[in-house]
């Protein structure tokens, strides 16, 4: 392989060693990374909340600044991808998979099993399930993969720079980074992508599983989720092999179609009124409380404090250890835009329909629950599932549903092999498929490998554990973006003169 640079024998190794220990010593491997992952959110809560806070406010100053006006590319270049297209891959690619695994379960979470703040099973639950249902899954995240794409995005396509992490350190680092240094930052990103995408994947195969154990009994057992992961490999490998043009785009696209026609059943099929008003009230509140909710750290609350490391703090670590892969696959596809054109895109598009999404599903699986039916005894899983079965034509929307997940699926992991592809190739925008196929097996053996050793909670927590030093990385790209906008912004003042 002439093609693969350190970065992927590195990162091969370090996979291989990690999960071999996951695989000889599972139990000691899930106390060590646990024991390591509470010390994390007790003692760095603080600083993830400022780092997303800090990053929500700094993407705002970019959208009305001079910056805004800075193309991505050549002043002359145009987008690549039409804005459909564009917002579909993104949407797929960030949190798609999530929407359907958790788009009922969580909030139904917050308000029948464990809320933030209010008594569960009240009205006033309800609300803030949703409230903070769209707090981890909205504007806080899609900021700050925003700025992490502006950065790759900016350096690739404005200054010709390698598709790499390390190429946006430059401005402050020089040289250094294209040696040890610069290999150190990509190494930690590729491994990050490999088990960030692997437990996506074994999160994928489960809910597959639940779905076809719910409607048709089979049994859910790990060689059930290895076949389907099987399937899927071959499935996700063949896109990945035909290229971003072709196989991801239709997709994509296909996976948006496939979503907004489950959503409108719903919709159509549960609770309709509430839904609106629901999302109506809650979504106003999200908006109205966002600078208070960025920065709640509840130092004398006890309680509300190990809520937020359960969730709030978790999800902000999880979401950035997904940063690299990501982020790199929104930059790829970003070229030929504005940088106000992209950061309105990448923020608000998957904002506002994530937020509807929870707001469609969990009002109607809380609705479900009020009437009298137990949703919180199945696993999460199949909480999905159990509420279609409360609905008319539910077992028809548990066919579609058990689809989607299969087209999202598919969408993250041949996204991410396309992206480990470019990671580990110096940066090439059209990595071979050879790479792309040896990363796509990889991905799947390890989510093949953990789940049958009961291993994802542990990789879970490897990556919240690798977050930490990635987002020291983070807010040096992003110091060195500002570093490079100012500088350009400057140099086209003094063109103009």
């Amino acid at each position: 392989m002439k093609k693969a640079s350190k970065v992927f024998y590195i990162t091969f190794a370090l996979v291989i060693l990690t999960v071999a220990f996951g695989v000889i010593a599972p139990q000691s491997f899930e106390t060590a990374t646990s024991s390591i992952r509470s010390f994390i959110d007790t003692s760095f809560g603080w600083y993830y909340l400022m780092v997303m806070g800090i990053i929500m406010i700094l993407v705002l100053i970019i959208i009305v600044s001079p910056y805004g006006k800075i193309r991505l590319g050549k002043d002359a270049d145009r987008p690549e991808f039409s804005t459909i297209s564009w917002i579909s891959m993104l949407f797929s690619a960030g949190m798609g998979i999530g929407l359907v695994f958790y788009g009922a379960s969580e909030p139904l979470s917050h308000f029948a099993i464990q809320p933030a703040t209010a008594d569960p099973g009240t009205d006033e639950a309800f609300k803030e399930s949703l409230q903070r249902t769209y707090y981890h899954w909205g504007i806080h995240v899609w900021t700050m993969y925003g700025i992490i794409a502006l950065s790759l995005a900016f350096f690739q396509f404005r200054k010709g720079e390698p598709a790499l992490i390390s190429s946006t350190l430059k401005p402050i680092f020089g040289r250094k980074m294209e040696g040890p240094l610069g290999t150190l930052v990509d190494v930690l990103a590729v491994f990050a992508t490999v088990f960030g995408v692997a437990t996506s994947l074994g999160f994928g195969a489960a809910q597959i599983n639940g779905g076809l154990a719910y409607l048709f009994d089979v049994p859910q057992e790990s060689w059930v989720q290895f076949v389907i992961i099987a399937v899927v490999t071959v499935l996700f490998i063949m896109s990945a092999w035909s290229g971003l043009n072709k196989g991801i785009k239709y997709l994509s696209n296909t996976n948006m179609v496939l979503a907004i026609i489950l959503l409108i059943l719903v919709i159509i099929l549960g609770p309709t009124l509430l839904i609106m008003n629901m999302f109506t009230e809650t979504f106003g509140n999200y908006i109205q409380n966002l600078i208070s909710l960025s920065f709640q750290s509840a130092p004398l609350d006890a309680e509300n404090r190990s809520w937020l490391n359960a969730w709030t703090i978790f999800y902000w670590a999880w979401w950035i250890s997904w940063a690299p892969f990501v982020s790199m696959f929104i930059a790829r596809i970003s070229k030929g835009r504005t940088i106000r054109e992209f950061l309105i895109g990448v923020v608000l598009t998957p904002t506002i329909f994530g937020a509807f999404w929870f707001s469609v599903f969990g009002t109607t699986a809380i609705d479900i629950q009020k009437s009298g039916v137990d949703l919180t005894a199945f696993p999460t899983e199949q909480t999905l599932f159990a509420m279609f079965s409360e609905m008319p034509f539910g077992f028809a929307m548990s066919i579609f549903a058990i689809l989607l997940v299969g087209t999202f699926f598919i969408t993250s992991a041949d996204s991410a092999t396309f992206v480990l592809g470019m990671q580990s190739t110096n940066g090439s925008l059209l990595p071979s498929n050879q790479i792309k196929i040896l990363w796509g097996i990889a991905q799947s053996l390890v989510a093949a490998i953990l789940l049958s050793v009961g291993g994802l909670t542990a990789v879970q927590n490897t990556i919240i554990v690798a977050a930490l030093p990635f987002s020291l990385v983070m807010i040096l790209m992003i110091i060195s973006l500002f570093k490079a906008l100012d500088a350009e912004v400057k140099l086209g003042k003094t063109t103009k003169k």
